[in-house]
């Protein structure tokens, strides 16, 4: 109420403040004659009344006598405690959740009957015990401990990592090695050695993936935060699968299905193109006529046109280089060597492209029961698509996918 009652006045005296300091500075400006300056004042007092007439007018609290806003305030207070209250006429034992019209009308006793109220709210307070207190302490700290333990695991190391709109320049670099590092091992080791070993790798890899969230198996996380770091990205540690299980997937399945140069150029295409594809859509992302937006039907969503050129055009000199060092049963002109380099550079980058961000992911149940939560991953249409795209192209350049051998170092 005081408050109320000082901000009011405070409102209406910097008010007429602020009238007489405008008419004093014209005055000082001679921009008033000292007759006009007195009809003014006169003005500005006037003024000055009407607006603290209005602003404590009828309808506001102010306009009520003192007791009444001092019974109201009371009455307010207690009906939000539900205290029992005694009224004229009634026992002490009698409780009334809405106080009588007696109270309302701001009566002595009302008011009294009130104040023991208050009173009795305000010792019930003040009788906290050292003991009472303790358990309060004790039953928040047992709380905190609980949410605490609610953002352990996966989710306490998801809150380290980076969202995938982040550059991430260590996950590129770490992809590009290990699909370098793929392709070598296909180049060199023997398909029907190299197949099994990469499908016990990607059921292993599964079989983590699985687990790594259940109760029980959290040290699968930390243990992989350790081993990647950084490079992981927040939604890998939220439920989803890493990447790394859709890459061993990929190149498994590339490596069984097509000739040993078309797989290996399959999986260079998935080292180059998909990091460099996403570096420099990233770093265009400004350009707007260049962005895709939702795309069609989910193709290409959120990514763009510049970062696909860029992709194709980082893998094109690889290409090149890797073809131009290549053996063939018949030696191609230059010209052919260039083209098959930059569709299949075009190709990886295309692929990369067609995956939509956010990826399309399996709803969380099918038929009433649970399953995993696979996704569309680019590590996983990449080096199938690039492959079947070199097996093409070779066969519309004439070449036999079967006769061309890489060399041993891939560009030197």
């Amino acid at each position: 109420y005081f408050s109320y009652e000082i901000n009011k006045h405070s409102i209406a005296i910097f008010n007429l403040r602020f009238i007489l300091a405008r008419l004093l500075t014209r005055r000082v400006n001679n921009s008033l004659q000292p007759k006009t300056m007195k009809q003014d004042i006169m003005i500005a007092i006037f003024v000055h009344c009407l607006f603290l007439l209005l602003i404590t007018g009828t309808g506001g609290r102010s306009w009520q006598p003192q007791s009444q806003l001092r019974s109201a305030l009371l009455r307010d207070f207690v009906n939000s405690k539900n205290v029992p209250t005694t009224t004229p006429g009634s026992s002490a034992s009698s409780t009334s959740p809405v106080l009588s019209d007696d109270v309302s009308r701001g009566g002595h006793a009302s008011v009294k009957s009130l104040e023991d109220a208050v009173d009795k709210i305000t010792s019930k307070n003040k009788q906290s015990t050292p003991e009472s207190i303790k358990t309060m302490n004790m039953n928040v700290e047992i709380k905190s401990r609980k949410k605490r333990k609610q953002v352990s695991g996966s989710k306490k190391i998801a809150l380290k990592l980076k969202n995938r709109n982040h550059t991430n320049l260590r996950r590129k670099t770490m992809h590009a090695a290990f699909g370098v590092g793929f392709a070598l091992l296909n180049h060199f080791i023997p398909k029907d050695k190299f197949v099994p070993g990469m499908a016990i790798l990607s059921t292993a890899t599964l079989v983590m993936e699985l687990l790594r969230y259940k109760k029980g198996f959290n040290w699968m996380n930390t243990a992989l935060h350790a081993t990647l770091g950084s490079s992981l990205r927040k939604h890998e540690m939220e439920g989803k699968f890493t990447g790394s299980f859709y890459f061993f997937v990929g190149v498994t399945i590339t490596a069984a299905f097509y000739p040993t140069t078309c797989a290996t150029l399959g999986i260079l295409q998935l080292a180059l193109a998909d990091p460099s594809a996403s570096y420099f859509g990233r770093h265009t992302r400004h350009v707007y006529w260049s962005r895709i937006g939702n795309g069609l039907g989910g193709f290409g969503r959120n990514k763009g046109i510049l970062g696909f050129l860029g992709g194709a055009l980082f893998c094109f000199p690889f290409n090149y280089q890797m073809l131009s060092r290549a053996t063939f049963p018949v030696p191609p002109t230059q010209s052919s060597i260039c083209t098959a380099s930059i569709a299949l550079g075009l190709a990886g980058a295309f692929a990369d492209l067609a995956v939509p961000t956010p990826a399309l992911t399996l709803p969380q149940k099918i038929l009433g029961r649970r399953v995993p939560p696979f996704h569309v991953d680019d590590n996983f249409v990449v080096p199938i698509f690039s492959a079947y795209a070199a097996t093409h192209i070779f066969n519309h350049l004439g070449w036999n996918p079967d006769a061309i051998k890489l060399s041993k170092l891939f560009w030197l």
